[in-house]
């Protein structure tokens, strides 16, 4: 049954390459560099898998470069070589597209981000925050707002439920969204606001966020170079079987918003 799914998986994936007109034979007489992406450290794990799935199918590796989208964009104005950039916001690919450093008609949103606050410490309710508050005197692990979407997120839930100021003293600051994620995963803080697709099968008790409490998260993807490999690599992430891997990843697709 499984090699049926996959075979039938590879298909749907091998019709997907075709519909965007890159199939065969690579037309280059030596080696050729991989593809270089800078990408959100939140985005990294399910990057990879869709890096696999593509590299196997079209024979383009694609590598990435992890870090907070901040810092890949600073990267990126001071001349970085990447060839595409993965980012876990719009307004860093905007401010290139502004600023002329992209393909033009490159930009567009390839996830959205679902914040979740997350404690290893099962059965514990954790909605609303308020136990954070009024039942103990925990570390809370947040992501920085000035760099991390996710840590803008967070900030942006506590000043909506009048919080930020009764945590003050026991915030933990993570420079991306990964570090913060590690901050609860080796008890250096007790709970921390993450994105869901880093919880995997970690255990633990959660709480989604409600969407309406911060602005969405819309990770958005451009083109930085003019090789055409970068560019089959992002119309691959916007086919079905790409989006399937990022849902199954823990993320919205953008339709999806008010969604589970």
């Amino acid at each position: 049954m499984l090699t049926l799914r996959r075979r039938a998986r590879q298909s749907v994936i091998l019709g997907t390459l075709l519909g965007l007109g890159f199939w065969g034979s690579p037309t280059w007489s030596s080696e050729p560099p991989p593809v270089r992406a800078a990408v959100s450290s939140n985005f990294v794990m399910a990057f990879r898998e869709l890096a696999l799935v593509f590299r196997d199918l079209s024979g383009i590796e694609v590598v990435d470069s992890a870090g907070s989208t901040g810092i890949l964009y600073a990267q990126i104005l001071s001349g970085a070589p990447f060839d595409i950039f993965l980012a876990a916001d719009a307004e860093r690919p905007e401010h290139l597209e502004s600023a002329g450093r992209i393909v033009a008609g490159s930009r567009f949103t390839y996830a959205e981000g679902v914040l979740v606050l997350w404690t290893r410490r099962p059965d514990v309710d954790l909605t609303g925050g308020e136990i954070l508050l009024v039942q103990t005197d925990w570390r809370v692990a947040v992501a920085n707002p000035r760099l991390a979407p996710y840590g803008r997120a967070a900030w942006e839930f506590l000043e909506a439920g009048g919080l930020h100021g009764a945590l003050s003293d026991r915030l933990v600051f993570g420079a991306n969204v990964i570090q913060t994620h590690q901050f609860v995963a080796t008890a250096n803080a007790e709970a921390g606001f993450v994105a869901r697709s880093l919880i995997g099968d970690r255990g633990g008790s959660i709480w989604v966020v409600p969407d309406d409490m911060y602005a969405p998260i819309s990770q958005q993807a451009v083109q930085l170079s003019a090789d055409d490999r970068g560019r089959t690599f992002l119309e691959f992430l916007r086919s079905d079987v790409a989006r399937d891997i990022i849902v199954q990843h823990g993320y919205r697709v953008p339709e999806q918003r008010g969604g589970p």
